[in-house]
């Protein structure tokens, strides 16, 4: 297996991700995602500090062989993380980053990252412990009003992404009664000089199907406006309303054949081949 160095801060760092699955195997990783391919959490490395790391592992030799001309998950990353940082937008800074090739074709990637060690992602962060800090209505608002004016400059600032999900967003008190917002997933950033009303929309959509787990519908129209910035008079109001209804139709339709598509063939559907 040949292994490519693609950033490190320091040399210290590129040493660390040179270790990856060795770091990835310690006790003092603390795992906070393993599902499919992807394995992500903290770790403690002794003598060069604490960090975030993710390794994702290629979907087969084809996928990782047009990776090679499309660019691996890490090298998108490493590239989304300076799309935000000019524009002064929050986000975990890359300390390192790898790529692990295989007969040709990228056959992992990994990251590490600054730990966001006092933000949690937006649900729990709203939530609280059992819901608890649900109740505070006040609270709930500025938070979501603190999103909405991050998403909005975002995209005046000519960047959107492909997977906005409320997991996606980290939150932490800012020390003055305020909020910060980081953006995760880096790999995921584009830059679009103008970010299209299609692309907005998207975007809203997508966090839109995540919020509306912990937000009603009212809360969830409040945070429309606060991203628009304003209140638009009632006939805008419906016309907005209904472009993020029928965009969002689409993608639940588009979601609902993948998963239709996806679905085992029981047994007893076996009759008809």
């Amino acid at each position: 297996m040949r292994t490519v160095l693609l950033y490190a801060r320091s040399p210290e760092w590129g040493a660390a991700i040179l270790r990856a699955d060795e770091l990835l195997r310690s006790a003092t990783f603390r795992a906070v995602k393993s599902e499919g391919r992807t394995l992500a959490g903290f770790v403690d490395i002794p003598g060069v500090g604490s960090a975030f790391i993710k390794r994702v592992e290629t979907a087969g030799w084809i996928n990782g062989f047009f990776l090679r001309l499309r660019r691996s998950r890490a090298a998108r990353s490493i590239a989304g993380a300076a799309m935000l940082r000019a524009r002064g937008i929050a986000h975990p800074e890359p300390l390192a980053a790898l790529d692990c090739y295989q007969r040709g074709a990228i056959c992992a990637s990994y990251l590490l990252s600054t730990p966001l060690l006092d933000a949690d992602s937006l649900s729990r962060f709203a939530l609280g412990p059992g819901g608890v800090k649900a109740r505070d209505v006040r609270r709930r608002k500025r938070i979501s009003d603190a999103v909405a004016a991050d998403v909005r400059r975002l995209h005046q600032s000519g960047l959107y992404t492909r997977d906005l999900q409320e997991t996606n967003l980290m939150v932490a008190d800012d020390g003055g009664g305020g909020f910060k917002i980081h953006f995760i997933d880096l790999e995921d950033f584009r830059s679009a000089g103008t970010v299209s009303r299609q692309r907005r929309l998207m975007n809203l959509v997508h966090l839109d199907r995540s919020i509306g787990r912990f937000l009603c519908r009212a809360a969830r129209l409040d945070f429309l406006y606060a991203y628009l910035g304003r209140r638009p008079g009632r006939s805008e109001a419906r016309r907005i309303v209904a472009e993020v209804l029928a965009m969002r139709a689409r993608v639940d339709r588009r979601k609902q054949r993948h998963l239709a598509s996806s679905k085992p063939i029981a047994s007893s559907e076996m009759t008809n081949f």
